[in-house]
């Protein structure tokens, strides 16, 4: 079987990172290794594995990942497994091209032919959304997230919460339903506030309602009110979730399939989750290969419940978007909440290689933003 010839990444905006994976036949595969607002430290890991995959045989797709994850003593975390899911999906990618198949065909297949989605409103600092929430109706979209409040202190006014309630009220008055993402950007006092104000509304779910490293406190919180709790983008393998799901303190998992390894780690991830009668909502506000990645573990999840895409994103404003890199970006059309399952061979999206490389020259690494209160202290954004 062909070796890996060479691996390539590409940086390109509004802020992603793309892997390039070819094997000595000249055939090659397409990854995601995004991780917002840490492009470089990625770009030092992926020199490092370059090294030690080069010469390997293509198709040992779960070897690779084996050797990658474990024989470098320290695992796990944002960087390494970013890293590691931009390899794992090109060379899911090489594979089922190779074989003229789509990637869930070598997954034991597809259990649904639709996959519902949702998109964003709103952007960091939330306020009028009924415009926006009529524009991703008019798109198609029958679900939408947005984020719940601005930058908050430990502790805030309660009034601080009031107009997250009104857009939510807003937003169903317009027939969308809607996800609240506290972002990790409300402290245990407040949460506790605007999950009781939030919960005679109906969200979709509350998702970060607390930071993923406050274990004790969500699963208190989920004790506390009825309305779905979603989390896992900065969960970064199954072994991260496993604590998670043994506490019981989660109803939605939305794992980054470009922070966890890959395909071949999402997949193992949806599994566990239902085993545990969790659902598998993925996180992605990422590029075209990272949706199309997660598109094809989405088909063959039986716990799968909802995808995260980018579309006009208020991250990609100004910038290239979910439709840009790729020659069919017909694909993401959406039709009364659901897009069509991706048929092409592979990803099932075309990447458009003169675009990338053109438009990876000279470009910048995409710096998160961050909040200051009032006194100059750091906030969580």
């Amino acid at each position: 079987m062909p070796k890996i010839q060479s691996v390539e990444y590409f940086r390109v905006p509004p802020r992603w990172l793309f892997v390039k994976v070819t094997d000595e036949k000249g055939n090659a595969g397409w990854g995601e290794a995004s991780l917002e607002g840490h492009t470089q430290a990625v770009e030092g890991c992926l020199d490092a594995y370059t090294a030690r995959v080069v010469g390997m045989e293509a198709d040992e797709i779960e070897h690779i990942w084996q050797m990658l994850y474990r024989t470098g003593f320290y695992r796990g975390g944002p960087v390494m497994m970013s890293a590691l899911a931009g390899i794992d999906i090109a060379l899911w990618d090489l594979k089922a091209r190779n074989l003229g198949v789509p990637i869930y065909q070598l997954l034991g297949g597809k259990v649904r032919s639709s996959i519902k989605v949702y998109a964003w409103i709103g952007g960091d600092r939330p306020a009028d959304v009924a415009i926006q929430a009529k524009a991703r109706h008019a798109q198609g979209f029958r679900a939408v997230k947005m984020n719940g409040t601005e930058d908050l202190g430990w502790m805030d006014s309660p009034a601080a919460l009031h107009s997250c309630v009104e857009r939510v009220k807003t937003v169903k008055a317009l027939g969308l339903d809607a996800g609240v993402d506290f972002h990790g950007r409300v402290h245990k006092p407040m949460a506790k506030q605007l999950a009781s104000l939030l919960a005679p509304h109906e969200p979709l779910f509350i998702e970060e309602p607390l930071l993923s490293d406050n274990l004790e406190g969500i699963t208190a919180l989920a004790q506390q009110t009825s309305t779905p709790i979603a989390l896992g983008e900065r969960l970064h393998s199954r072994w991260d979730v496993k604590r998670f799901l043994q506490a019981g303190c989660v109803d939605i998992l939305q794992p980054d399939i470009s922070h966890v390894g890959g395909i071949s780690e999402m997949r193992r991830i949806a599994a566990m989750c239902e085993a545990y009668d969790v659902a598998v909502a993925p996180h992605c506000p990422l590029g075209p290969i990272a949706l199309a990645a997660n598109i094809q573990v989405d088909a063959v999840s039986a716990n799968f419940a909802i995808q995260e895409m980018s579309l006009g994103i208020h991250y990609n404003a100004g910038s290239e978007d979910l439709t840009s890199y790729t020659t069919n970006p017909e694909v993401w059309n959406v039709r009364d909440g659901y897009i069509e399952l991706l048929r092409g061979p592979g990803l099932g999206i075309e990447v458009d290689e003169e675009m990338v490389r053109r438009l990876a020259v000279g470009a910048q690494p995409w710096v998160s933003p961050g909040f200051t209160g009032p006194g100059g202290e750091v906030r969580e954004w």
